[in-house]
């Protein structure tokens, strides 16, 4: 999204101007251009949007919320800075929620439900794992969220897909970024989706337990050796 047109897309969306600077920073943020203890100085964005300081203030504060922005008493908001203990302290958590969902799927999830991700995964694999393959698109689908949604328990999908979602996909963004995990990351995928569409919740919890663990390696491999999944 280009700032200098920000207003304009805005209006034509019919949404407030702080909804479009808070999409275009969450962008940012996502695809590494606002990395990661980076400062957000309000009067800048503020005229690198040309806007006023109050929609940036508001976009500032969502993300706040979000945990992907952290504002110490006096000081200007940063970026959440991805420190090992943090990215440890969050990937132990995914791996407790998450299999756990994976788990009460196996029992709870429709079959209409598992076609539908199975699908889903498919075109995912023809956007992602072959990108330059013809007629793909840029649809979103996030299969961690799908089965989290389908696990039959509101506070997991709650925590997983509600104010933590934007923090955990980062994260997820991230360690798949880098490109020999993204085909891993597909085959480990279909290995759940196959021990759920086979009814075995513990196989299914133990597949994303593993899952995780290996993106979390991977991500924290990163960032030791100073190179960056971009």
């Amino acid at each position: 999204m280009s700032p200098p047109t920000l207003a304009v897309l805005a209006a034509d969306n019919e949404e407030p101007l702080a909804e479009a600077v808070f999409r275009s920073l969450l962008a940012q943020i996502y695809d590494g251009r606002l990395a990661a203890g980076a400062l957000l100085n309000e009067a800048a964005l503020a005229d690198e949007y040309r806007t006023s300081r109050g929609p940036v203030r508001e976009a500032i504060r969502r993300l706040q919320g979000y945990k992907l922005v952290t504002r110490e008493p006096y000081q200007r908001a940063r970026v959440v800075e991805l420190t090992p203990d943090f990215v440890r302290q969050l990937f132990e958590m995914r791996m407790a929620l998450e299999g756990m969902a994976c788990n009460l799927a196996a029992q709870r999830i429709s079959q209409d439900e598992l076609d539908r991700i199975g699908h889903e995964l498919e075109e995912y694999r023809v956007r992602a794992v072959l990108p330059h393959a013809k007629g793909a698109s840029e649809k979103v689908f996030d299969f961690h969220e799908s089965i989290a949604r389908a696990c039959g328990n509101e506070r997991i999908a709650e925590s997983l897909c509600g104010d933590l979602y934007h923090l955990l996909r980062i994260y997820r963004k991230r360690s798949g970024a880098v490109p020999e995990r993204r085909g891993q990351a597909y085959q480990e995928h279909w290995q759940i989706l196959r021990a759920l569409k086979a009814r075995d919740g513990q196989l299914a919890e133990s597949l994303m337990r593993a899952h995780i663990g290996r993106a979390n390696d991977v991500l924290l491999k990163a960032d030791s050796t100073g190179s960056t999944p971009e």
